[in-house]
Formats: structure tokens, C-alpha cells, sequence
């Protein structure tokens, strides 16, 4: 008997309570957040701080960056734009070489099915007169 009580003292969790009370809580709340966000009215209350937030961020940012663009000027440093273009066109020159060598190793397959004849049958194609020797 005195086992029985010891297996029960030693498997009682005084947090498992706790632990209950935690989980019915956070489900509790999961539904009535979901319920809360999923609804119309939230969704107007967002757009609307989002609206404001742009509003009053905009010139803040447009300050922002002209005065970046006059620094990266002063430190004769390129702009976003600028990079851009660079870019665009690395991009293109780099589609153009990959271009040419697809050309060239269309010539080269040619170049390689076509067979050279042997020295033997080759013909020189100009007449020697029959007098003169080959220099």
C-alpha cells in the first residue's frame, strides 16, 4: 500500500493545472483573435492606419532620398539608378555573348561533319605549266 502512494506522489505534476489553464486560455483568445482579424471592421481599421502611415511617411521619404542622391553625387559614388542601367546592360551583352557562342559551336559541329579529303586526292586547283618546276 505504501507503494501505491508513493507511484501516485511521484507521477502528481502541481504545473499540470497550470498548464490547463494556459492552454484553455490560448485557445480562448485564438478564436476570438481569428474572429477579431477575420472581420470587416478590422480590416477598415488596418487600411486605414496603413493609409495615414503612408500619408505621413511620404515626405519624409522623398527628403530622404534626395538627400542620399546629393551624397552618393558629392562621392562621385553611382545611383540606384544608375546601377540599374548598368546592369540591364551587363545583362544584355552577356545574352548576346551567350548568342555568339551558340553560333559558334553550330559552325564548329558544321566545321566537324564536314570531312577533309586525304592529302592524296586532294587536286591543286592551279595548272603548273608542264616546263616550269614547283618552287
Amino acid at each position: 500500500m505504501a507503494e501505491v502512494k508513493d507511484e501516485k506522489a511521484a507521477t502528481y505534476d502541481p504545473f499540470e493545472p497550470f498548464r490547463e489553464m494556459r492552454d484553455a486560455y490560448l485557445d480562448a483568445m485564438s478564436k476570438t483573435m481569428v474572429e477579431a482579424v477575420n472581420s470587416e471592421a478590422y480590416s477598415k481599421a488596418t487600411g486605414a492606419m496603413l493609409d495615414w502611415s503612408l500619408t505621413a511617411t511620404t515626405p519624409i521619404r522623398e527628403a530622404l532620398e534626395k538627400s542620399m542622391l546629393q551624397a552618393v553625387q558629392q562621392l562621385s559614388l553611382p545611383s540606384r539608378q544608375e546601377v540599374a542601367s548598368l546592369a540591364e546592360r551587363f545583362t544584355n551583352m552577356e545574352l548576346r555573348v551567350d548568342d555568339l557562342d551558340a553560333k559558334l559551336d553550330r559552325v564548329l559541329e558544321l566545321l566537324a561533319k564536314m570531312r577533309p579529303t586525304p592529302p592524296a586526292e586532294q587536286t591543286d586547283s592551279r595548272e603548273r605549266p608542264a616546263g616550269k618546276p614547283h618552287k
